[in-house]
């Protein structure tokens, strides 16, 4: 299984307006794409010098391959709709994670 991790720092200014969208729109187009089976979202519980609240959420999926697609024919157009709504008001950054075992 292959976790597709995107952590977010967003402005206070935005912050609810942004959760709402992510819960409400976002995240549900990311699994409507049909390359996610979840999504976990989650709140970063270390204050951040640069102010704001930080997010993480976490998709999983079955292969790397699945997510290489995802990348070339969802993602632009999902990642604009985030830089229109709230442009310099957030910071994100995208991890890959391959899970070795669960306990």
């Amino acid at each position: 299984m292959i976790i597709y991790n995107v952590t977010t720092n967003i402005h206070e200014s935005v912050h609810d307006q942004w959760l709402h969208w992510m819960q409400q729109k976002h995240i549900p187009e990311i699994l409507a794409t049909g390359k996610f089976s979840t999504a976990r979202l989650v709140k970063v519980l270390v204050e951040e010098e640069m102010g704001g609240v930080t997010y993480s959420v976490q998709y999983t999926t079955n292969s790397k391959a699945t997510l290489d697609k995802y990348y070339i024919e969802d993602a632009p157009k999902l990642r604009e709709e985030a830089l229109q709504l709230f442009g310099d008001k957030m910071l994100a950054f995208r991890t890959e994670l391959e899970l070795i075992s669960e306990h």
